[in-house]
């Protein structure tokens, strides 16, 4: 199953942001935009349009699942394991660009469309996230600093 995020970067109050259907969760998604994205290649990464999954490298074009090929699963997590997987540069999908949002409440009508459950937002050179889940009350549909929120998720 499924934990759809969405990805984006803010100018002013312009939120141009991607769809990314695995791994939305803080400890994946999260921890992977916080240790490898600045500003300059999470703009990259939105650029490129909506996801299938997120991972510590944009990488380049390569086929979209190892089923397309004739590698074995270590082959083709040595290769590619470390690359994201885009819909459009890996698939050839149309229709996947970036969405833009012009206000934080029209992205958040965005993430719901997308039934996204978590949203990281590049802004000022620092991640922020929020969570659609009301259980979350520090992180339902506002914007915090990942850093912070990744660090309370991952305490023990």
């Amino acid at each position: 199953m499924a934990t759809r995020s969405r990805i984006g970067v803010m100018h002013g109050d312009i939120v141009k942001s991607i769809y990314c259907h695995w791994d939305g969760y803080l400890e994946h998604n999260g921890k992977i935009l916080l240790e490898h994205y600045n500003s300059a290649k999470a703009n990259e990464l939105v650029s490129l349009g909506d996801l299938s999954s997120l991972r510590p490298e944009i990488g380049v074009e390569h086929p979209f699942s190892r089923f397309e090929t004739k590698m074995s699963d270590s082959e083709w997590d040595e290769t590619y394991g470390n690359q994201c997987t885009f819909y459009g540069r890996d698939r050839k999908e149309t229709g996947i660009e970036w969405k833009t949002a012009h206000t934080f409440d029209e992205f958040l009508s965005q993430v719901e469309a997308c039934c996204g459950d978590y949203y990281y937002i590049m802004k000022d050179g620092t991640w922020y996230c929020g969570s659609m889940y009301e259980r979350e009350e520090g992180l339902h549909r506002k914007l915090t600093p990942l850093a912070e929120a990744f660090e309370e998720a991952t305490a023990i």
